[in-house]
């Protein structure tokens, strides 16, 4: 190999370095991304490809939510039960991102709820990276969509969220839906509103209920919402479930960061590797 040779190849591998963005995998396959598919849309093809073609993703890990798994959830909150024929929702979370999480909802399907409303359950299960993308082949409210969101962070990261902590969020999903039911606010006010909440209680570190129940009543008067006692005492709950395992989802937090972290890195180091043996097998195959 000649000495201009090298020194090409040399300010080759130096502008991949330089010029690489940071968090780019060089992969378009899924290697990051998992997607859980509602069982019904799972075990319908046509279904099936409707979702894959919106995700656009290619070789991503599958795994499937089904309605055991979403009535072991609603059940205790919502006292809804769903059959086999009716979990439609989807959920794509990809990890190979560093940044804050993202969530985009297609809001052509899911009629309900809206991405600060998964953002903000999200928050109190701990999970504040990745990029989450949810959809369905057909009308749905969303709500068993957070099971299969955070099934698809289980299947990424290979830790379990703790069960207290799901059903803390899930908890906080079904309470705010049923708000926007009832009152017939504006499902992004009821999340901001529940944030606030969330936000005041925990800089207050308390976990008395009348002091929510204060906190409660001074945010939503910030809001044009007419909201009945028994909502309050919904949102009261729900509050206080999310404080009381809230070490939990800051343990699991950590190790969603440290799964990032690590497996980011490995990817950018991977990503140049590859790209150097492949440019030095090229260079080392071309004619003399």
């Amino acid at each position: 190999m000649s000495r201009n040779s090298i020194a090409a190849m040399i300010l080759l591998v130096i502008a991949v370095l330089v010029f690489v963005p940071f968090g780019w995998s060089g992969q378009a396959d899924g290697a990051n991304v998992v997607v859980t598919y509602g069982e019904t849309t799972y075990n319908n093809a046509e279904y099936k490809n409707i979702v894959d073609n919106y995700f656009s993703v290619n070789n991503a890990k599958e795994t499937v939510i089904t309605a055991g798994d979403v009535n072991q959830i609603s059940s205790g909150i919502s006292n809804r039960n769903y059959n086999s024929n009716q979990i439609f929702s989807c959920a794509m979370v990809d990890l190979s991102s560093k940044n804050n999480i993202r969530i985009d909802v297609d809001s052509s399907k899911i009629t309900l709820v809206t991405p600060s409303m998964y953002k903000s359950a999200l928050d109190s299960a701990g999970i504040s990276r990745g990029y989450v993308k949810i959809t369905s082949p057909v009308a749905a409210t969303g709500e068993s969509a957070l099971a299969g969101v955070m099934k698809s962070y289980e299947e990424s990261t290979g830790n379990v969220i703790p069960q207290e902590v799901k059903d803390a969020a899930n908890n906080e999903i079904y309470t705010e839906t049923e708000i926007v039911e009832n009152t017939g606010a504006s499902a992004d006010d009821v999340a901001k509103i529940m944030t606030e909440v969330k936000e005041q209680v925990a800089s207050q570190n308390t976990t008395d209920r009348q002091t929510i129940i204060n906190i409660v009543n001074n945010v939503v008067n910030n809001y044009n919402i007419n909201i009945t006692e028994n909502d309050i005492n919904n949102i009261v709950d729900s509050v206080q479930k999310t404080q009381a395992v809230k070490d939990q989802a800051i343990q699991y937090e950590n190790q969603i960061v440290n799964f990032v972290n690590s497996s980011e890195g490995q990817s950018i180091v991977d990503s140049i590797m590859n790209f150097i043996n492949s440019l030095f097998g090229r260079v080392g195959s071309s004619g003399k």
